[in-house]
C-alpha cells in the first residue's frame, strides 16, 4: 500500500478525482428538472424581464422642463441564473435618461434609455431602448384665481352672492407651451347637499385649457380658501304704526311719525311675496305729552330676520278745550309771539320708491292731496312755505295691486304739523314696457 501511494500514477489519478469533485460542486443545479441529472455547464445562460422599472431623469430642473420621457419601463436580463434572480430581486441596478449636459438645446429629441449598477455578467436589453422627449425652457407666471360652486345646491329660496377666494391669486410653473395655453384657473368648491348658509371651504387650484383640460403644471399655492356668501331673499315693506287706546281726557295725538318708516325682510321668497307691510302697534293710553316710544318689531310667521329690531314712534300730543280747540302749551307765550297754527290746503302726497317698470294711482284720497295743519310760534309759522312741508308714502318693493300705507309727514324743527288723514290707499299697475 505504502509503494501504491507513492508511486507517481496513484497521485495523478487522486489529483483527477478531486477535479472532478470541484468540477461537480461547481457545476450541480439542484432547479434541473426532474429528468437531468443535476449538472448545468458553466456557459448556459437564462432570461429574465424586470417589469415596470422606474426611469430616472437627469436635468437642469430649475430652468428646463422635460416631457415625454416614460415614467417606467421594462428590462430583459441575461445571464447566469443565480446574478438573474438577485439583480431581479434587489432591483440595485438604475435606470435613466441623462440630459445633464450644460450645452443642451431646446426642443424635441429621440434620446436614449441606459442602465447602470449592474453586473458586467449580465446583458441588459431596455423595452423601449429610446424615448422621444421635448425639452423647454421652464416659465413662472401669476394668474388669478376664478372661484366656483355648483349653485344648484342651494337651498330653495337662497342667494349665493360673488364667491372670493384667498389668496385670489397664485403662481404656475410650467412648460412655455403649456403656459400659453392655460385659460382657467378655477378653485371648485365641493358641498355636500344642499345649502342655505355663507360657507368656507378649502379647495384645489386646477390650470384648465380653453377646453377644459386639465394641464401637466405645478401651482403654488395649490390650495385656497373659498368664501361663498349666502344670503336668504329679502323685501322692503312699509311699517304701518297701529295705535292703541287713547291719550289722556283733553288731549288729542296731533301727528305720527315713524322711523324707520321701511323695513328689510329676510326669508323664503314665497313668504316675502305675500307681505306687504307690518304692523306695529303702540299703546297711547293715558298719554298728555310729546311722547318717543321704541317699539319691538314682531316678525310675520315665516320671516328670518329684518333689518331692524324696533322702530322709534313719535307722538305729538296737544291739549284741546271742551270744543277741541288747541290750547297753547303750558310754557305759554314765546320771546317771538304767541303760538298759531296754519293750515295749507291740498298738499300734494308724494311717493318713494316705485320700480321703474310700475305705475301708481291715488284710491284714497283721489287726488293724491290732504290738508295740513302747522302750529308753533307766530313768527316761525309765518316764515313757513308750502315749499316747506313733504308728506310722501314709501311704495318700494311692493307689486301690483291695492296697498294701504302710512303717510309720512316732515316739517321743519321749528314748528309741528299734522295732517289730515295718516293714511293713503293707492293702485300699483306694471306698465305695458314692463310686462
Amino acid at each position: 500500500m505504502d509503494k501504491l501511494m507513492n508511486t507517481s500514477w496513484f497521485i495523478r489519478v487522486v489529483a483527477l478525482l478531486l477535479a472532478v469533485l470541484l468540477y461537480i460542486s461547481v457545476s450541480y443545479d439542484p432547479e434541473t428538472t426532474p429528468g437531468g441529472l443535476g449538472f448545468s455547464t458553466p456557459s448556459k445562460s437564462d432570461e429574465e424581464v424586470v417589469e415596470d422599472v422606474p426611469v430616472e431623469l437627469y436635468y437642469d430642473r430649475e430652468n428646463l422642463v422635460v416631457t415625454g420621457a416614460p415614467e417606467t419601463v421594462d428590462v430583459k436580463l441575461q445571464g447566469v441564473k443565480s446574478l438573474l434572480i438577485s439583480a431581479k430581486n434587489n432591483r440595485e441596478f438604475k435606470v435613466y435618461i441623462d440630459l445633464s449636459d450644460p450645452e443642451i438645446t431646446l426642443g424635441r429629441k429621440q434620446v436614449p434609455i441606459k442602465i447602470r449598477d449592474i453586473s458586467d455578467k449580465l446583458k441588459a436589453t431596455i423595452e423601449p431602448a429610446y424615448a422621444n422627449i421635448t425639452i423647454q425652457e421652464k416659465v413662472t407666471k401669476e394668474f388669478t384665481v376664478e372661484p366656483e360652486f355648483n349653485r344648484s345646491l342651494l337651498e330653495e329660496g337662497y342667494l349665493a352672492e360673488e364667491p372670493t377666494v384667498s389668496p385670489a391669486k397664485v403662481k404656475i410653473t410650467g412648460a412655455k407651451d403649456i403656459i400659453d395655453q392655460i385659460s382657467y384657473v378655477k378653485a371648485t368648491v365641493e358641498l355636500n347637499g344642499t345649502v342655505n348658509d355663507t360657507v368656507y371651504r378649502q379647495a384645489r387650484v386646477r390650470a384648465l385649457d380653453r377646453d377644459l383640460n386639465k394641464l401637466d403644471v405645478s401651482i403654488e399655492p395649490e390650495i385656497v380658501d373659498v368664501k361663498v356668501p349666502i344670503k336668504s331673499p329679502s323685501k322692503s315693506v312699509a311699517i304701518t304704526p297701529i295705535q292703541k287706546g287713547n291719550p289722556k281726557e283733553g288731549y288729542v295725538i296731533k301727528s305720527i311719525s315713524i322711523s324707520p318708516n321701511t323695513i328689510s325682510l329676510f326669508g323664503k321668497k314665497s313668504v316675502l311675496d305675500s307681505i306687504d307691510n307690518v304692523e306695529v302697534p303702540f299703546d297711547v293710553n293715558g298719554l298728555d305729552q310729546d311722547t318717543e316710544l321704541n317699539i319691538p318689531v314682531s316678525l310675520p310667521e315665516g320671516v328670518k330676520t329684518a333689518s331692524t329690531p324696533e322702530v322709534k314712534v313719535i307722538l305729538d300730543i296737544e291739549k284741546v278745550d271742551e270744543a277741541g280747540t288747541t290750547l297753547p302749551g303750558e310754557e305759554g307765550n314765546e320771546e317771538n309771539g304767541e303760538d298759531i297754527s296754519r293750515t295749507f290746503q291740498n298738499v300734494r302726497i308724494r311717493y318713494v320708491g316705485l320700480g321703474k317698470d310700475f305705475e301708481i294711482a291715488f284710491l284714497s284720497p283721489q287726488l293724491g292731496t290732504s290738508n295740513v295743519t302747522i302750529s308753533g310760534n307766530t313768527i316761525d309759522v309765518n316764515d313757513i312755505k308750502a315749499s316747506d312741508i313733504q308728506l310722501s308714502l314709501n311704495v318700494e318693493g311692493l307689486q301690483e295691486g291695492e296697498h294701504e300705507l302710512p303717510l309720512l309727514l316732515k316739517v321743519p324743527n321749528a314748528v309741528r304739523g299734522n295732517a289730515d288723514i295718516d293714511k293713503a290707499l293707492v293702485s300699483i299697475t306694471r306698465t305695458t314696457e314692463g310686462t
